[in-house]
């Protein structure tokens, strides 16, 4: 089992990130752009003990997951309209706390303006949610998870997300090899065979939608999220010797490497990092460095990067989300305030 301490850590990450929901989504209103609900979220776990072990996510309507701001405010493809909050809105909030490298991963759902468009899915999406919880007990096979997932969703007249998944956490790691499905998998699928380890930490958060595909899809093009992450696939100091990178690639990838592990990051918040090296240069050339380092740093497998996700028939996306971890007697929810 967990060491007390260790318990702990989890623990306050799983606070923290609860509080950040819980004060941020207060935030989401008519007017307010996406980036300022997504930098003051941040901000917040900052200033409450916290670092992001990711980067805040804001996700609209139909688009599902995986999008943040880059330093610009380039909007999301198919969002013609400046990325403000609109009256009906349905509007996901997902965000991480790392302390120590215990992480807390939450998120939720609401409609911009109250206005009642959304109570039957945003209910649904709770139940989905807290249904799956009850069954992580130590020995509870996977596809029971999603089984117990999936019959709120279809009770209330929605369709399940089967492309996306929660994920296991481990220390320092937010996708930590095991996949939890949120939709009626079938004992026999091979993605998620096994069960419910006791002492493991777990994100649960399945994913509904109002279209009938039950399927998301990337946004284009592969870098639409703005978040990127460093692979641990490549040793700077060999890929160096063997001239994979330059010099100045070289030292910015160990920047990179340094601050962020290999936790995902946002494009915003490592940009900065061609101020030192290039005082000079205007906001096209540095866009252009950027962009060429990126590149390279992606072609020699040191980074990888995200699409952003949406629902592949247009149906609007629902999700809320928790942090468990598995005692002997079951579940105990860490994203509580």
């Amino acid at each position: 089992m967990v060491e007390e301490i260790d318990l702990k850590f989890w623990k306050d990450a799983g606070h923290v990130a609860r509080r950040t929901l819980e004060n941020i989504k207060h935030e989401i209103k008519s007017g307010v752009t996406w980036h300022e609900v997504i930098e003051k979220a941040e901000r917040y776990i900052v200033r409450n003990g916290g670092t992001p072990a990711f980067p805040a996510t804001i996700a609209v309507n139909d688009v599902a997951a995986h999008f943040t701001t880059d330093h610009k405010g380039t909007a999301l493809e198919g969002w013609e309209e400046k990325m403000v909050f609109q009256k009906g809105d349905l509007v996901k909030l997902d965000v991480g706390v790392q302390i120590q490298g215990r992480i807390g991963d939450n998120a939720l759902t609401l409609e911009v303006g109250n206005g009642g468009n959304h109570t039957e899915q945003i209910k649904a999406s709770i139940e989905s949610r807290d249904s799956a919880i009850e069954q992580m007990h130590p020995g509870t096979p996977w596809h029971k998870v999603g089984e117990a997932a999936e019959q709120p969703v279809v009770d209330a007249g929605f369709s399940s997300i089967q492309n996306l998944c929660g994920h296991k956490l481990d220390l320092g790691e937010l996708h930590a090899g095991v996949s939890v499905p949120s939709y009626r998998c079938g004992y026999e699928h091979p993605g998620y065979q096994g069960e419910v380890q006791k002492g493991g930490f777990y994100a649960i958060e399945p994913f509904n939608t109002t279209g009938k595909s039950g399927l998301i899809e990337n946004i284009k093009p592969s870098n639409s999220s703005n978040i990127y992450r460093v692979t641990g696939d490549l040793d700077i100091r060999k890929a160096l010797a063997k001239k994979k990178l330059k010099p100045l690639g070289a030292q910015l990838a160990r920047i990179l490497e340094t601050r962020y592990n290999n936790l995902p990051f946002a494009e915003r918040w490592a940009f900065p990092i061609l101020e030192k090296p290039f005082p000079e240069a205007d906001e096209e050339s540095r866009q252009s460095k950027w962009n060429a380092l990126v590149k390279k740093l992606i072609s020699v497998r040191f980074l990888e990067t995200y699409h952003a996700l949406k629902c592949s028939d247009g149906g609007f996306i629902g999700q809320f989300e928790h942090t468990v971890y598995i005692t002997d007697g079951g579940p105990e929810i860490l994203t509580v305030e």
